[in-house]
């Protein structure tokens, strides 16, 4: 699969919104669970994504971090792999302190 670029990346992720193309990962359900973060939360995170990190390498597949709010103004992490529909989501989690400045800034790491 050639590199996708950042605009092809977010369209694929809005794409598998629309057309009900999400996995949830066992460890991305237990997270959402803890947190209690909603899978409509999720999919409108995905719907107004900004890509953070892209991991076109990672071994378990062309993944990125993507950051975006929900209705709420909610901040959301999303890691998803993006190599095929559907799409895989492998974490989410509201990014906080100390890992995180800002919603989009990474912090110090220890």
């Amino acid at each position: 699969m050639n590199q996708l670029d950042t605009e092809q990346i977010l369209n694929v992720l809005k794409r598998a919104v629309r057309e009900e193309q999400l996995v949830m990962s066992l460890h991305a359900t237990e997270e959402a669970l803890a947190e209690h973060i909603t899978r409509p939360e999720i999919e409108v995170a995905l719907l107004n994504a900004q890509l953070l990190e892209d991991y076109p390498e990672w071994w378990l597949g062309p993944s990125c971090l993507i950051y975006g709010q929900t209705y709420e103004e909610r901040d959301l992490h999303i890691v998803v792999s993006y190599s095929d529909l559907p799409i895989t989501i492998i974490t989410v989690y509201e990014p906080c302190p100390p890992k995180w400045i800002t919603p989009t800034t990474r912090g110090e790491l220890k």
